[in-house]
């Protein structure tokens, strides 16, 4: 399929389309049906695009993650069988390759994820955003959705009023509800409610938690960082990292647990356990903590085992007064019980659950209740970890929607791809405006 561009002289005669929401999932359909033939609007509240991504970004964009495939798809949960075909139409190899068709080298980092080599949003941005004027994609900033007039036209509120838009379909790629200030507000959800959408409440994902820490740990170890300690809740075990907050506890570790930890809330209690020293087993540490000289300190023995001043500070928040006995000090360092008041709020959560139900949609990602309109992204009802997780999904779910978009409005459909998930195996397929899974060698860069 020759990609068509706005100069195309049949460029008025081709069907208008709406994409509300200027995130990844709304720009990756927009690319794709631009390539198809449509002539493609995106319409955001903001004044730029893909605020949130940018944010994304400030740290090291972690585009997606290099496990294999049956690893990475049990990162969704219980939506993982329904976002797996999607996933594997559009897998991290394709995103890789779509990258690099941006000018934009990728690498696998010491834990697997996948970033482009600036690591940075920014300047991949700025090349999507050329590639879609190319395309002939025109951006309409400052458009608040407001839902549907009585005719079926889109209605958006702007800075000099309100007005109307006919279209022959619309994605809505719109976000869940975290970081409100960068566009996600979940404002859209009464609106599809009263369309007949099938809707699941909207709830904080990837969120810190709230512990109720003693006045003088807070005070000590506030900003204090747990580095390659065992996390569990739920029935849920994994290792990771977090940072002590004056409210509680942020960082990877926590996040990977928000659903466990999520459910257990709602049935009355919640308890993070917490292993101090997840290389040793609870024999080898109480050896090492039995080993003190006459007349050591408590203190200089457990950091003698590895256990630094915040590890025993999280142990004496459990249990004021520490066993005596190192076989007793042992086993509360493996498994300090951490009593969770409640979950950050949604709006300083990362991302959220909930959303559209797999039910109200087609396969092809058409809404049951308003046939005509699609939706992708974080609008849907699954969630995900960080680590290149969330990411992948909304490029899924936006390629998918366009598919589903090109089919409705009898268009050509967006190559599919169906090959392996590495990158090795990749054929060297056109996808809009680059080589599928091309793979650079550069070498890796510390995450």
């Amino acid at each position: 399929m020759v990609p068509m561009t706005g100069n195309d002289s049949s460029f008025a005669d081709r069907p208008t389309v709406a994409v509300i929401g200027a995130g990844p999932a709304g720009l990756i359909a927009a690319e794709a049906l631009a390539t198809a033939g449509a002539r493609v609007t995106v319409y955001d509240r903001l004044a730029a695009p893909a605020r949130k991504f940018l944010m994304a970004g400030r740290g090291g964009l972690n585009i997606t993650h290099s496990e294999p495939r049956e690893r990475f798809l049990t990162r969704y949960g219980a939506a993982a069988d329904w976002l797996a075909p999607m996933l594997d139409a559009f897998p991290p190899a394709r995103l890789r390759g779509w990258v690099e068709g941006l000018c934009e080298p990728t690498f696998v980092g010491s834990s697997g994820r996948v970033f482009p080599r600036s690591f940075k949003a920014s300047p991949l941005l700025r090349a999507w955003l050329r590639r879609l004027d190319g395309l002939g994609v025109t951006f309409a900033p400052r458009h608040l959705w407001l839902g549907w007039d009585e005719a079926g036209r889109l209605r958006f509120a702007t800075p000099e009023g309100e007005v109307e838009r006919p279209v022959a379909a619309t994605l809505l790629a719109l976000g869940g509800a975290s970081w409100p200030r960068l566009g996600t507000d979940g404002g859209w959800a009464p609106i599809l409610a009263a369309a007949g959408a099938e809707l699941r409440p909207l709830r904080p994902a990837n969120a810190g938690v709230a512990v109720a820490w003693s006045e003088t740990f807070r005070q000590r170890f506030a900003g204090e960082p747990l580095k390659r300690i065992g996390l569990a809740a739920g029935g849920r075990a994994l290792r990771g990292e977090a940072v002590i907050t004056a409210q509680g506890l942020e960082g990877g570790g926590i996040y990977a647990l928000t659903d466990r930890l999520r459910e257990e809330l709602a049935a009355g209690a919640a308890v993070l356990t917490l292993d101090l020293r997840p290389d040793l087993a609870v024999e080898a540490l109480g050896k090492r903590l039995a080993s003190a000289r006459k007349g050591e300190t408590l203190s200089n023995r457990l950091r003698k085992a590895g256990l630094p001043a915040v590890a025993a500070g999280l142990m004496r928040e459990a249990a004021p007064q520490l066993p005596a006995d190192p076989a007793g000090l042992a086993a509360l360092a493996k498994a300090v019980p951490v009593r969770v008041a409640a979950l950050a709020g949604i709006e300083r959560a990362i991302s959220s659950a909930g959303g559209i139900a797999r039910e109200g949609l087609t396969e092809a990602l058409e809404l049951r209740a308003r046939p005509g309109v699609f939706a992708a992204g974080e609008m849907l009802d699954w969630e995900a970890p960080t680590g290149g997780y969330l990411l992948q999904a909304c490029f899924a779910t936006g390629w998918q929607a366009a598919a589903g978009m090109a089919g409705h409005l009898g268009l050509p459909t967006p190559n599919p791809w169906t090959g392996g998930w590495a990158a090795a195996d990749v054929p060297g397929e056109i996808v809009p405006g680059g080589i599928s899974g091309v793979e650079t060698s550069g070498g890796e860069r510390p995450d």
